[in-house]
């Protein structure tokens, strides 16, 4: 069957592909894409054949090649080069996936957190079944400039994307009961993705006395306090390490707003 091909105008070829006019001038300018036939009156004119290989231009440009790198392919297809180009940039989109699915899960994080917080007032202590968490640590020895000195120090050992999980801060029962709260054990971060073998805190699986302070860290002793008031009331002996997280630092603008999260390990005695 013979095929029949029809001409167009800039704007009824834009239209098609749904692009700007000016595009298609630019591509023409530059002798990447023209147009089949130029009119006397220098009107551009498309041939719908053209259409594929237009679109196989756009799908090359977003793939981030250069138009010198489009232009250079365009101008003389082969297999070898194809085939080395289609492996990259398969290479490429499997790296952004990637990351794409991280930041994902990061926003969906900070959203059930942000949700979460909106019900809290603070004080709020309770017992809560946790699953094993495996968190990346890192020593640090709490100082006046803790937030800027620790987030250039933990990005140094974890990296940029890991720092995005959110960083909290940990230290021993002990420590907490004796109120030595500037002798901190480290720095966590929620593992994620491939897990190094060294520089890793298994959170056991288990029962957490579960608490909230809204507010100043400064206020984080007096919270101890009622903590460890609680757990004996009820008979609870707490184990292991003071798990504190920053719920909703990326949401709120104000310090009163801040809701800070401790959980322990707790075991009925």
């Amino acid at each position: 069957m013979k095929k029949s091909t029809k001409l167009l105008t800039t704007a009824e070829f834009a239209k098609l592909h749904d692009v700007n006019k000016r595009t298609l001038h630019y591509y023409d300018s530059i002798g990447l894409f023209s147009p089949a036939k130029k009119g006397e009156n220098q009107y551009r004119y498309y041939e719908t054949s053209q259409s594929m290989e237009f679109e196989y231009i756009r799908m090359l440009k977003e793939l981030n090649m250069s138009m010198e790198e489009i232009k250079k392919y365009i101008e003389y297809p082969n297999s070898k080069d194809f085939l080395q180009l289609a492996d990259a940039k398969i290479s490429e989109i499997d790296r952004q996936m990637e990351k794409l699915i991280k930041t994902r899960h990061i926003l969906s994080e900070m959203k059930s957190q942000t949700e979460s917080c909106e019900q809290l007032k603070g004080g709020e202590i309770f017992l809560t079944e946790c699953e094993e968490e495996q968190y990346l640590t890192t020593p640090y020895n709490f100082e006046e400039e803790f937030l800027e000195e620790a987030f250039a120090h933990v990005k140094e050992v974890w990296g940029i994307e890991q720092c995005r999980m959110g960083i909290g801060s940990y230290l021993s029962v002990e420590k907490a009961e004796k109120g030595e709260f500037q002798e901190y054990d480290g720095l966590f971060t929620p593992a994620f993705g491939k897990v190094p073998k060294e520089g890793v805190l298994i959170k056991p699986k288990g029962t957490y006395l579960c608490a909230y302070l809204k507010g100043s860290w400064n206020n984080l002793p007096k919270l101890y306090e009622k903590i460890f008031t609680y757990a004996n009331k009820e008979n609870l002996r707490l184990t292991g390490f003071a798990y504190e997280w920053g719920m909703n630092d990326f949401s709120v603008s104000k310090e009163e707003d801040y809701i800070t999260q401790i959980m322990i390990k707790a075991e009925q005695m």
